[in-house]
């Protein structure tokens, strides 16, 4: 298991929200939840550094998260702030049911077939609005694969492993 205080990943900043500093946030786990419920929130910046903030209020707004954090308080103070990653400490976020992940632990995992051949590794997971997608890369060559019940099989985290039945005609040239 993860150590509780190591910095993940945790949701991307969209865009911003009003004109009093709020900011809506992609989360990268099932529902908002796992950001609402946080009291400090470090952004990545550009160069790569995290800088801590207290949250102030964090509420779902959809299938996103309406986030706001101590100093800001208007829209001119958080333009910046736009498309930046979110990250908590481990153990602040919550467990989550057990067919759903946090993207930090999904991404790395050796993706197969149901008849046990190694499509790649998933590299990132695009967020559609309808569905996640996996992006799983082999020898220069991505397959994306939907997030679908009835597409991924079973998630082994501790075994690195994702086990997915693919839609006839996916790996098709």
């Amino acid at each position: 298991m993860a150590s509780s205080n190591k910095m993940v990943v945790i949701g991307k900043i969209q865009a911003t929200h009003g004109i009093r500093g709020q900011l809506r946030v992609i989360p990268f786990a099932g529902d908002a939840s796992s950001i609402s419920n946080l009291e400090k929130v470090a952004l990545k910046s550009p160069a790569g550094e995290l800088e801590e903030f207290p949250v102030v209020s964090a509420k779902a707004h959809g299938k996103r998260v309406l986030l706001t954090l101590k100093p800001f308080d208007n829209i001119n103070q958080v333009l910046h702030l736009v498309g930046r990653e979110i990250y908590a400490e481990r153990g602040a976020l919550p467990e989550l049911p057990e067919d759903e992940f946090y993207w930090t632990d999904l991404i790395g995992l050796t993706v197969v077939s149901e008849d046990g051949d190694t499509l790649g590794e998933l590299v990132e997971i695009i967020e559609t609005g309808a569905n996640d997608v996996y992006v799983v890369r082999k020898d220069g060559r991505e397959v994306l694969i939907p997030a679908l019940a009835d597409v991924v099989l079973a998630v082994d985290l501790a075994g690195g492993r994702m086990t997915v039945s693919l839609p006839e005609g996916l790996l098709d040239l």
